[in-house]
């Protein structure tokens, strides 16, 4: 997750205000409330010069959108969206990661406000069964728990006394372990030196949180990563060699059995119930099973970086790319 895109929208200026969201537009139907701050209109104007919203596909072209279903821009005038999470109840919670923040989109409600700010400059986050946020903490390059009432604990801070690059994007399995992805993408607001690992890798961390093992050393760049719900197989994309590999997963938190899944890396990832894969970048691209492409959302935004499924129903498809927010109704429900 995360990479910020080729453009790196983290060098765009910084705006605050009006509850932390200047410029930020909810759209609601045809309808939608603005709010934006004197000293700040510029940098809303130029937002607001984006916020048309579209619809990119009807059901007719998309097999897994719902009947009469369409990709609806839900809110912008972030300055780049990432990192989604799914609650129990399907609340999405994602970052807006240069200002800081971890905001909350109320599944019921489908409103947005600001959960927590600061936040580490989190990253990729997952839901633990316990209800506690696993955040991929890139200001520090930690990893966090933060349970709900936003206390905040470090389960990590390096490997082996040697900072990790990022940690970016992070799955829990069923027994509560986790795995992440620590590929290196140089920030400007930090405060250290080159990569101290050799090479970007993945790692895990068993339920007890005790000492992290590194499990795939062979990879590129790996970025998105997640698992099926019966911790039996785990994806983790390679977004610099551009591939998608699938691992089946053993009980000491090894990987064994790396197959090629997909000739597409990804930025984030997540799967529906029928075990299709939706990897993200230029877009939400769908494969089956069998890593064959199905369908595709295109988004009109230079960079798509993450997707989760949501809603009371969790079959919301919840969608952050570039300084927007979108989402789809559709036929499937997401995996859990």
């Amino acid at each position: 997750m995360a990479t910020l895109c080729p453009e790196d929208p983290v060098k765009m200026a910084l705006h605050r205000g009006c509850g932390g969201m200047p410029g930020l537009e909810i759209f609601t139907g045809s309808a939608h409330a603005v709010c934006m701050t004197p000293d700040r209109l510029p940098v809303a104007a130029v937002m607001t010069a984006v916020l048309a919203s579209a619809t990119v596909l009807t059901a007719a072209e998309n097999p897994l959108l719902a009947p009469d279903a369409k990709i609806e821009k839900l809110a912008s005038g972030y300055q780049f969206t990432e990192g989604p999470a799914a609650d129990k109840q399907g609340n999405i919670y994602f970052t807006d990661q240069p200002n800081n923040r971890i905001v909350r989109w109320d599944a019921t409600t489908r409103t947005f406000a600001d959960w927590m700010k600061p936040a580490g400059r989190a990253n990729g986050m997952f839901f633990d069964h316990q209800g506690n946020l696993i955040a991929c903490a890139d200001e520090k390059n930690e990893l966090w728990s933060i349970a709900p009432d936003k206390t905040v604990r470090v389960l990590l801070k390096d490997f082996q006394g040697k900072l990790f690059n990022g940690p970016n994007d992070v799955w829990v399995r069923p027994d509560g372990g986790l795995y992440f992805t620590d590929p290196f993408y140089k920030r400007p607001y930090w405060n250290r030196g080159p990569s101290e690992q050799k090479g970007q890798h993945v790692y895990f961390l068993p339920a007890d949180h005790s000492a992290p093992q590194r499990v795939a050393d062979d990879l590129k760049q790996p970025n998105g990563i997640v698992g099926t719900p019966d911790g039996k197989q785990l994806f983790v994309a390679d977004i610099g060699a551009g591939k998608t590999y699938r691992y089946d997963i053993q009980a000491d938190g090894t990987l064994s059995g790396k197959k090629l899944f997909c000739e597409m890396g990804s930025d984030g990832m997540t799967l529906d119930a029928e075990g299709n894969v939706y990897l993200t970048g230029k877009g939400v691209t769908v494969f089956n099973r069998e890593g064959n492409r199905i369908a595709h959302f295109e988004i009109p935004e230079g960079w798509t970086a993450n997707v989760r499924f949501g809603g009371t129903k969790h079959d919301y498809l919840f969608i952050t790319a570039g300084t927007s927010i979108y989402g789809a109704q559709l036929k499937v429900q997401g995996a859990r």
